[in-house]
């Protein structure tokens, strides 16, 4: 399987400590334990039924992931177990679902199909499960391989997404599809000298209100080593045209620094002001003695960019480390996502940005309930957030199987802000070095 490392993030001791606010309102709403589904990768789906519909990228019947539904009251179904079909032909480890204009729900497996280099697939809400294409199907895989991520519909049915690998260049693409015919690759990445144009988009494309997509590429961009990943580049944000155009609006670690952070992954949105908002695995300003553990940013569809916050900036990481995840926009204006780690108790957290830069913690997640939030959240009807984690709460599996949670964005907690007195000496958190593609099994 395709695979790029994440950082191995060896964080000093902290010399400045953060004020620890109260465990923030949440609770646990399913605890994984292998049968019902084992790692929890991707961001939950709101259908249009109300309910929410996701994925786990391990355990199910056959240990290769599942497909499931979920009310807003916490009533877990089971749809489907990948790897049923003869071969894994129907797909392994699943991720990101997007409903479509018919009511059904699509999308990719990392792994699977005939040539285990990933597939896409369609499933109704009650559990019809259809495959749809294999990937690598061509010769060197021109075709595309391990995809990992969201589809985006556009009005005349066509859906569009992103491959990690394969293309013409083995550096991922960018494809359109119809069901019921072979996906049309519209850009290769690593098409220019040096990787200029980017390469790896471990995350698909978000539609803007110009009519082109928008997305990162977890690495490319320009051959700086500061991520850890020399001659790779730290990744960019793009621009592709519906014929195919592709211009690349920002490189990252362009800082000195790496002040603007670097290995973006997290899906784009664009907010309710017209700019695009993420996030990146690293970097960001290097403040308190810190050097920062990724940031939250935006930038205007001509590349106009700013970054809005950095993470464990010399602290012990009570704010949060390593937001793989992208952000969401709530109905309050607010943005809301994940890190894998930190938090007020040092195991992931949910928190809150506003539109200014000010953070403060949502849940954070203490082992039992949950470990490691790799997925976003999304806001459901009743303006509840669900996400969930990728290890964490059951013992059954070896690091925990992880939880699918719901937390109350309305909580009033005060913000995390550094404190000037009182210096403590604990060690932050470390990142273990793990794929960015799929958590560890």
């Amino acid at each position: 399987m395709f695979g790029l490392l994440r950082n191995a993030l060896l964080c000093t001791a902290m010399t400045i400590a953060f004020v620890l606010p109260a465990q923030a309102k949440g609770k646990t709403l399913v605890m994984l334990d292998g049968t019902n589904g084992e790692d929890v990768f991707a961001s939950p789906t709101l259908g249009t039924d109300g309910n929410l519909y996701g994925t786990t990228v391990y355990g199910g019947a056959n240990g290769e992931g599942t497909i499931f539904r979920l009310t807003p009251k916490g009533k877990y179904t089971l749809l489907y177990n990948f790897c049923s079909q003869s071969g894994c032909s129907d797909g392994a480890n699943g991720e990101w679902l997007t409903e479509g204009a018919d009511g059904n729900f699509y999308g990719q497996t990392y792994s699977g199909g005939s040539a285990n280099e990933g597939a896409i697939f369609e499933i109704t809400p009650g559990g019809t499960f259809t495959p749809l294409y294999s990937w690598c199907s061509q010769a060197n895989c021109t075709d595309g391989a391990n995809p990992q991520s969201a589809f985006v519909q556009t009005g005349d049915g066509t859906f569009w997404g992103t491959t990690i690998g394969g293309g013409a260049n083995n550096k991922g693409t960018v494809f359109k599809f119809v069901p019921g015919k072979a996906p049309v690759i519209v850009y290769s990445f690593c098409s220019q000298s040096g990787c200029t144009d980017g390469s790896n988009p471990f995350t698909g494309l978000v539609l803007a209100s110009d009519g082109n997509f928008y997305g990162v590429t977890a690495e490319g961009g320009s051959s700086g080593d500061y991520c850890g990943l020399t001659g790779y580049g730290c990744g960019t944000v793009f621009r592709i045209t519906p014929k195919g155009v592709l211009t690349t609006i920002y490189t990252f670690c362009t800082q000195t620094g790496c002040k603007d952070g670097g290995i973006p992954q997290g899906q784009l949105i664009q907010a309710k002001d017209g700019d695009l908002y993420g996030t990146t695995d690293v970097g960001g300003a290097e403040q308190y003695g810190g050097d920062g553990q990724g940031t939250v940013f935006k930038i205007g569809l001509k590349g106009k960019f700013a970054t809005l916050y950095t993470f464990c900036p010399g602290s012990n990481c009570s704010d949060g480390i390593d937001p793989t995840a992208g952000v969401i926009q709530g109905t309050d204006g607010n943005f809301y996502g994940t890190t894998q780690l930190g938090g007020p108790d040092g195991w992931g957290n949910v928190y809150r940005l506003t539109a200014k830069g000010k953070l403060s913690s949502v849940y954070g997640v203490n082992d039992t309930d949950g470990a490691s939030i790799a997925a976003g959240v999304v806001q459901a009807s009743n303006g509840l957030l669900y996400g969930g984690s990728t290890e964490g709460g059951s013992s059954s599996c070896s690091e925990g199987c992880g939880v699918i949670f719901d937390a109350s964005p309305k909580y009033k907690q005060a913000a995390i802000r550094p404190a000037v007195t009182n210096p403590a000496d604990m060690p932050r958190p470390a990142l273990p070095a793990t794929p960015l593609s799929l958590p560890r099994r």
